[in-house]
């Protein structure tokens, strides 16, 4: 589906990206929805993969399930980039543990900030309606806290509010006083803000890449 010219298709202790998800409702929701696109994969399966478990193949149609591995991949991959080891470097000791998690919403900050020089042709507010519109007729027979999310993800514009720097305490605040385990990431606004530039350029450094990879269908 062609729209605007933009292209749709219907560790001590780490958290890793597919552990991660039992723990918060809020990460990198709009790289995952930006690269899919991207590489031509199906945005269901992408921003509904982190409430899935196993092996999709056999539970969700064909196209659905490579989406979900394709976020998968791209999970394992960005964990990997030097990059993001880089910036993992600048949490305190104490937000060092629940830093994976801090960064999956940082990187979504820098992105939708920066999305009309990332993807000029087509505003932000309009590639997210595209994407409500594919997802949307399929949340029947989804996991129940997928279609809860999707309750509040769209209607409440959280992808366009990243954009906004103080949003992000309100999102890290929110994530730790639901889960005790994660309280340390109440006190990763001050690493954000402190390190701010620091995050924005290797974000500058590694994101396109991970672009170019979407577009070659490499990831």
């Amino acid at each position: 589906m062609r729209n605007g010219g933009l292209k749709i298709s219907p560790a001590p202790f780490i958290f890793r990206k597919r552990e991660r998800s039992r723990y918060t409702a809020a990460m990198n929701f709009l790289a995952h929805l930006h690269l899919a696109t991207l590489a031509d994969s199906s945005l269901l399966g992408n921003l509904m993969a982190d409430f899935v478990r196993g092996n999709p193949r056999e539970v969700w149609p064909d196209e659905v399930a490579l989406g979900i591995l394709l976020h998968r991949r791209i999970d394992v991959m960005t964990d990997a980039l030097p990059e993001v080891r880089t910036a993992r470097g600048y949490f305190r000791a104490e937000t060092y543990r629940v830093s994976p998690i801090a960064l999956d919403v940082i990187w979504d900050h820098f992105l939708s900030r920066h999305w009309d020089k990332i993807v000029p042709e087509t505003s932000l507010p309009d590639f997210l309606q595209q994407a409500r519109t594919l997802i949307s007729p399929h949340l029947p027979g989804t996991p129940e806290r997928f279609q809860n999310l999707n309750r509040y993800l769209w209607t409440d514009r959280w992808m366009e509010k990243y954009a906004e720097a103080p949003y992000l305490q309100n999102v890290l605040s929110g994530m730790a006083s639901r889960r005790p385990r994660l309280a340390a990431l109440a006190d990763c606004y001050q690493d954000f803000t402190d390190n701010y530039q620091l995050f924005d350029e290797l974000f500058w450094q590694f994101y396109p890449q991970m672009m170019a990879k979407a577009r070659r269908q490499s990831l």
